[in-house]
């Protein structure tokens, strides 16, 4: 049997991981652009805060209007220097 491997990537407009199905970012996909941005931090940021912006919009959307609840720490709060 092999083995295939699949990105945890999001699934827009519901902003769940395709392949766990969790909120996005889910725990390994933090964990691959942690990897991916290493010694970018700011980029990374940048890139979070870009999908934030855009999920925001989606799930407005999703309900009717209403804007989410603060999407800030399950963007970008974790991907913050320590």
């Amino acid at each position: 049997m092999s083995h295939v491997h699949r990105e945890h990537l999001p699934t827009r407009s519901t902003w769940r991981c395709q392949v766990c199905g969790i909120a996005w970012p889910c725990s390994p996909a933090k964990l691959r652009l942690l990897a991916e941005y290493r010694d970018r931090c700011t980029d990374l940021l940048v890139y979070l805060a870009t999908l934030q912006a855009e999920a925001a919009e989606q799930l407005a959307e999703l309900h009717h209007g209403t804007p989410p609840a603060c999407l800030a720490d399950r963007f970008t709060g974790w991907g913050r220097a320590r």
